[in-house]
């Protein structure tokens, strides 16, 4: 670890709530991700809805309905991928960012939820601007949503739009008359566009992003895929007051120090999210009508 660099790291983060780590993971891992999720996209070509099967039964392989076809896939989401790849699970446990992360927080972290997040090139996919702490309450906020790039991130495929600060400022409901549309209100996406900047970088480098953070994405407009394994960990003590969303029989392993049994709490309030039912977050993202 070259404190320095860390150390840097962690001041951007404080201020921003979001860094940009080149070689996140290195180039063996990359390729074995890549490898393992080009054959998932493989797979989704012989489907014609979403398939497979979380732990609550809900489907794992989350395609998008309105593009998906045998020519031109547009699998978009994979729930916890950790739970049918050695590859993937050997990735979360082990890699760069997570020291990183133990340097921000705390030495002691563990892991949330897994996920991939894929904009294959005409599939359309559109993320909503919201916050992930409303999905994902815990007793405090030092939980780190990893976007690790499996593709180089353009300005042009669809990145990541975080706002700034945005971390240290109001948690926004997600609830809009009555339903639980995971997207912010219309006019909060308005000014968080205006301040939002766009991460962009190398396949192998990740965003480390604050779970309050304001954040959205466009689609993807080349003809190349952008795809982002996503690992969500949590200060060892930040205990969670939900049912998780991501189910997976890895919830709450230590990936980094020691269980030590004890609760740290912060003060804030907001409202519980909806545990979908749906395969993804997108499909309750596809309810935003304000």
């Amino acid at each position: 670890m070259d404190k320095s660099l860390f150390d840097k790291y962690k001041s951007d983060f404080n201020r921003d709530g979001f860094v940009m780590m080149k070689e996140a993971i290195s180039k063996t891992q990359l390729i074995a991700l890549r490898n393992k999720l080009d054959a998932w996209v493989e797979e989704s070509k012989d489907f014609s809805e979403s398939f497979g099967q979380q732990m609550d039964g809900r489907p794992r392989f989350d395609i998008e309905p309105s593009t998906h076809n045998k020519d031109n896939p547009a699998l978009r989401r994979i729930a916890s991928p950790v739970e049918v790849s050695q590859t993937y699970l050997d990735v979360t446990r082990d890699n760069a960012a997570l020291d990183l992360i133990a340097h921000i927080y705390n030495p002691n972290i563990k892991l949330v939820g897994t996920k991939v997040n894929l904009k294959l090139p005409g599939s359309g996919t559109v993320v909503k601007y919201h916050q992930d702490f409303p999905f994902e309450p815990h007793s405090n906020d030092d939980i780190m949503t990893t976007l690790y790039f499996l593709d180089d991130v353009t300005l042009e495929n669809g990145p990541l739009e975080v706002v700034p600060g945005s971390h240290l400022k109001d948690i926004y409901s997600l609830w809009h008359d009555g339903v639980f549309t995971g997207a912010v209100d219309e006019r909060v996406e308005e000014e968080a566009r205006r301040k939002a900047v766009k991460c962009v970088g190398k396949a192998g480098d990740a965003c480390l992003m604050h779970t309050r953070v304001l954040h959205g994405s466009l689609p993807n407009l080349t003809k190349t895929p952008r795809c982002l394994f996503i690992a969500t960990y949590a200060s060892e003590d930040a205990i969670a007051l939900d049912k998780n969303h991501l189910p997976s029989i890895y919830d709450g392993e230590i990936v980094r120090g020691k269980r030590t049994g004890r609760v740290r709490t912060s003060n804030y309030e907001m409202e519980l999210p909806e545990y979908p039912e749906e395969a993804s977050f997108f499909n309750q993202q596809s309810k935003v009508t304000v």
